[in-house]
């Protein structure tokens, strides 16, 4: 080869990670003996002008010489480099050698504050409707109420095509103030809820009243009580922020007239009407083409101050004891906006958790034409960890423990050290299908009616529960904060939206699962490592994932095996198993198994 570079080795580039304003970043690149003349580095801030740094010579490594250069970035920002290498033959090339391809490097602001309570916890995502009923809250007189809690939710769209969402099996937040005893034991530091403001959907993406919550949930208070008595188990709770679209029957838009406010729908004299885009011919944009979900122009004063100004939203309810908000499709809500929703956070809780839904890295996130800057300073404390979870599922399911290297160096590359820590590690959501199907099934149909009718086979279910330990493992020991989506720890099971949604299986749980989701909870609580601590790759190949956390002697080893045969990791130092609980002689990870090591004195 003419020249070796390896952006995820610290020795090709230091430090292998995002860095703090001012920086320095520090390349090497390996060029073969004697072929080259001046190379050199270009660097530029996106959007901006290239700048040329000369690469000195360092020393002769066998059959390559070693260049290095040191790069001070002083601005926050989003930069890329290459490398431009004149052969002493005649000629130049550029590292790497795609067209228009750089290597990217994340300049951030440090953070005056973040959520340190989440340090060693775990978040737990409840649909509220299905979760557990404990109060006498009212169903709503316009939706369908269930009475078989368990059944299998409507899928069927009207005469129209039309989905209303309209079923409800009666969860309510008494429901999860019930079951905070539950919560703790399972290690919850952080509940996050679905939607609860007013709503006629059981999702409660429609939303009515930004101020108000459902009285189908148990109103204001319940939400009140429950943040007041989460915090006495140590516990807090944070809220799905859905601020770039509201329901067709809002308080704000009124289609059908159910509110006595003058909606946007209504009149051209509403005082929201200025807060939805209408066209001539009386139609509207809506979220995704979406007819009941009219989107919202966040760019509007009013709006905008409605939502993140004094006595806004945002405050309103982080003043009756709210933690933060997981803000819903993030990318459409534009710098205006966020800046000053993120802003109004951290003036009334420095800790307070901002969490963006974004399913790729959101360090170099383009969306609408627009590139996202949520990492750079004075926006986001983190994002929802899709590319992690399609990595675990990769390894667990397809063996493929490369992508999983490769995600998890990105990642660690790309984004802020404390971004890393507080990621929402998820490996299902509302939007997924349910972790333990992905796993154990195959050959999943098309369709809601034939979704509707699929089951895993007992040899399936075994075989996805063998996989969920390994992957519940992963999702628990990477860097990062796991996200349990209510049920995966008791073995729940359904395909996407709304067989995702069932109602937790009180009295039918597995109870091996959810000793093994315990299990995990109690180790991240008691190994410091696990809050904050550094991660570093030791194996991705043949089947075996293996890597460790901490430094020094405070470190922890842990292994996945997805391959048909047993495996010995080299590595004497960890001579303590921390899931038997016992000291070992040889660092085995049997087939299909997970293991997680140690470093203790000698016995």
């Amino acid at each position: 080869m003419d020249y070796i570079f390896d952006e995820s080795d610290e020795f090709f580039r230091f430090p292998n990670t995002a860095l703090s304003a001012p920086g320095k970043l520090e390349l090497r690149i390996k060029l073969r003996r004697n072929s080259a003349i001046n190379p050199k580095v270009f660097i530029y801030p996106d959007g901006g002008e290239w700048h040329e740094t000369h690469m000195d010579f360092e020393e002769v490594h066998g059959q390559y010489d070693i260049y290095k250069a040191v790069i001070e970035l002083k601005d926050k920002g989003l930069y890329w480099y290459h490398f431009l290498v004149q052969s002493s033959c005649g000629g130049t090339y550029t590292v790497p050698q795609q067209p228009g391809g750089g290597f990217q490097v994340s300049v951030f602001a440090p953070p005056v504050s973040r959520p340190s309570w989440l340090d060693g916890g775990i978040i737990y995502h409840v649909f509220v409707d299905r979760f557990y009923r404990a109060g006498d809250a009212p169903f709503r007189a316009d939706g369908v109420q269930r009475t078989d809690w368990g059944g299998l939710p409507y899928f069927e769209p009207d005469e129209n095509g039309i989905m209303w969402n309209n079923d409800f099996f009666g969860g309510d937040l008494p429901g999860v103030i019930a079951k905070l005893p539950y919560l703790k034991e399972l290690g919850v530091s952080c509940i996050y809820l679905s939607p609860v403001f007013e709503a006629a959907s059981n999702h409660k993406y429609d939303t009515g009243d930004f101020m108000r919550v459902d009285e189908a949930l148990g109103g204001d208070k319940a939400l009140e009580d429950l943040c007041t008595q989460a915090l006495g188990y140590g516990m807090r709770v944070i809220l799905d922020g859905v601020f770039n679209h509201v329901g067709s029957e809002s308080r704000y838009f009124n289609r059908s007239g159910h509110y006595d406010s003058l909606g946007a729908y209504q009149s051209e004299e509403s005082p929201y009407r200025s807060w939805f885009n209408f066209h001539p011919d009386g139609t509207y944009d809506s979220w995704w083409g979406i007819e009941l979900l009219p989107s919202l122009n966040e760019n509007e004063p009013g709006y905008r101050d409605f939502i993140c100004g004094p006595g806004g939203v945002i405050e309103h309810w982080m003043n009756k004891g709210v933690a933060g908000w997981r803000l819903d499709v993030v990318d459409e809500l534009p710098d205006s906006f966020l800046d000053p929703l993120c802003s109004t956070v951290k003036r009334i809780s420095p800790q307070g958790y901002i969490v963006g839904e974004v399913w790729e890295d959101a360090s170099h996130k383009i969306a609408y034409g627009v590139r996202r800057r949520y990492f750079q300073g004075g926006q986001l404390d983190s994002v929802t960890n899709y590319p992690l979870k399609n990595a675990i599922i990769a390894c667990i399911k397809e063996g493929n423990t490369e992508q999983l290297a490769s995600t998890m160096s990105e990642l660690a590359r790309n984004y802020p050290k404390h971004v890393l820590d507080a990621l929402m590690n998820i490996l299902g959501t509302h939007d997924t299908m349910r972790i333990l199907t992905v796993l154990g099934g195959s050959n999943f149909p098309e369709g809601r009616p034939a979704m509707s009718k699929y089951e895993l086979s007992s040899q399936q279910l075994a075989l996805g529960k063998k996989r969920l330990k390994l992957a519940a493992t992963l999702q628990f020991t990477l860097p990062g904060t796991p996200c349990v989506y209510y049920g995966d720890e008791v073995g729940m099971t359904g395909g996407a939206d709304p067989f995702n949604r069932r109602c937790y299986p009180w009295g039918a749980e597995d109870t091996e699962l959810l000793k093994w989701y315990r299990s995990l909870s109690s180790l991240r609580r008691k190994q410091s490592c696990f809050t904050g601590g550094d991660y570093k790759l030791t194996e991705a190949r043949a089947g075996l994932f293996a890597f460790t956390r901490g430094s020094g002697s405070d470190r922890v080893l842990i292994a996945v095996n997805v391959s048909d045969g047993n495996r010995t990791l080299t590595a004497p130092e960890f001579n303590y198993d921390l899931l038997d609980e016992k000291y070992i002689d040889t660092l085995c990870v049997k087939a299909g198994e997970p293991g997680v090591f140690a470093i203790r004195a000698p016995r």
